[in-house]
């Protein structure tokens, strides 16, 4: 991995407004339609940024990096209709089945000029990709907010923005982390780190690099109302 460190000033968001609550309202304590600052979403009603929040990582991720390189964050619904139209939301019955890597990446380029390349990906080429000025986007388990907790039952279904590494931690801003440890530049050990990666993710660069070659994946977590916990096709 290298001894230098590379930790790119990022902004931060979570993929619920109110990210000093995301404890609460992972573990159930708070219900996602009583955040109080549901409005700044751009969510038409409370219900909508509800059943919404829990999809939301990819949309928290693209908004961190919007903000790095071009100085705005639109509101996450706003990213997140436009993203639907661009199929890399797809409704299935009730539910959401995204977010698919591909049209998202090219959704990506087109729409905001960022260069964005769904791929496979190895821990030293994330770290690589780090190094070379770029934000991966990676495909993960949701506990990895606690990677010193048991082993995950799977791999991937969560995004979380890798925005620096040194020879020993992948730093990362994680949408659905805890506040004061878990959400931002939060340390991830390299060595705890594949048990949550899925060898997959989006590689995001800022404006004017070359395009990219293009892949697949579908990552998110489900909520508790979604009625199955952390895993499918939504996000937490």
């Amino acid at each position: 991995m290298g001894d230098d460190a590379v930790v790119h000033d990022v902004p931060y968001y979570a993929q619920w407004e109110s990210a000093e609550l995301v404890r609460e309202i992972v573990g159930g304590a708070v219900d996602a339609a009583d955040d109080p600052r549901w409005g700044q979403s751009g969510a038409a009603t409370p219900e909508e940024y509800g059943w919404w929040s829990w999809r939301l990582c990819g949309v928290a991720c693209l908004r961190m990096a919007l903000d790095f390189w071009w100085g705005l964050a639109p509101p996450a619904l706003v990213l997140a209709r436009e993203c639907e139209a661009a199929g890399a939301y797809v409704r299935e019955g009730g539910g959401l089945r995204g977010l698919i890597h591909a049209p998202f990446a090219a959704h990506v380029r087109q729409r905001w000029g960022l260069a964005a390349e769904a791929r496979e990906l190895a821990p030293g080429e994330i770290a690589a990709e780090v190094a070379g000025g770029r934000l991966p986007m990676l495909s993960v388990h949701p506990s990895i907010r606690e990677p010193q907790g048991p082993d995950p039952t799977r791999r991937g279904g969560h995004l979380v923005l890798a925005v620096g590494a040194t020879s020993t931690a992948l730093v990362i801003h994680n949408p659905s982390g805890f506040p004061g440890g878990s959400q931002s530049f939060a340390h991830v050990p390299w060595r705890d780190f594949g048990r949550f990666f899925a060898g997959r993710g989006i590689v995001l660069g800022p404006p004017g690099e070359s395009g990219p070659r293009g892949g697949s994946g579908v990552s998110g977590e489900s909520g508790p109302r979604a009625g199955s916990g952390e895993s499918g096709s939504a996000t937490a």
